[in-house]
């Protein structure tokens, strides 16, 4: 990684191993994510985003409670507590919603969503059918934009924030197909470069039309 920059496809490739067999059935099933009042987080990812509650599980000694998030229908959860939770915990990519209780009302507390230093965890990603069409419903629902789909240099998908900040991009499976294939030029010495989004060098980008230095992908 000559100069700062990022893997050569070759060596990314290379750096990836063959797991061992018995993780031929693993899936990725669940992120967590901490919330300060599990009231508005709950309204916020079922009215807004529309998941469905799977399961929510109480740990009274411990004082915290975990909510279980997905895209599943209300009439498939199983109603017998240790089928539903079995159930939960086979889902594909749900969320995981953890409160400690009282955190509702210490005013003290925020939790960091991992965009500002120092940096970490970055955000969630939801595919709709029509960005622009849940953008609209989203916007009319009160949702706190970072980038809506026409902003900035990379259209077509849009980022949101959930009540504790935490970020949510909005996109289309469709659309990443043009959006994530990188542009080819020809180069004065012959050579063919290309620039994908996401890669390593900086670049400037806007949220709420406001310019900011991104590095990585969003």
């Amino acid at each position: 990684m000559e100069g700062g920059g990022g893997l050569s496809d070759e060596a990314a490739a290379a750096a990836c191993k063959q797991g061992d067999p018995i993780t031929t059935d693993y899936m990725l099933q669940q992120t967590n994510l901490r919330v300060k009042d599990p009231a508005r987080s709950l309204d916020f990812y079922t009215r807004v985003l529309g998941m469905t509650l799977l399961q929510k599980i109480d740990f009274p000694s411990m004082r915290f409670t975990l909510y279980f998030l997905g895209f599943e229908k209300k009439s498939d959860i199983p109603a017998d507590i240790k089928e539903r939770t079995a159930w939960t915990f086979s889902r594909h990519a749900t969320i995981e919603l953890t409160h400690n209780w009282g955190s509702e009302s210490d005013q003290s507390l925020a939790y960091h969503n991992g965009n500002t230093m120092p940096k970490g965890f970055g955000h969630i990603g939801i595919s709709v059918p029509d960005v622009q069409a849940a953008c609209r419903v989203f916007e009319e629902q009160g949702a706190t934009f970072l980038k809506k789909p026409q902003s900035g240099k990379i259209k077509g998908l849009a980022f949101i924030q959930d009540p504790d900040g935490y970020w949510i991009e909005i996109l289309n499976s469709n659309k990443m197909v043009s959006l994530m294939s990188p542009p080819v030029t020809d180069t004065p010495g012959g050579n063919i470069q290309t620039t994908a989004v996401g890669e390593p060098q900086k670049k400037t980008e806007t949220l709420n039309d406001k310019p900011v230095i991104v590095k990585n992908s969003v």
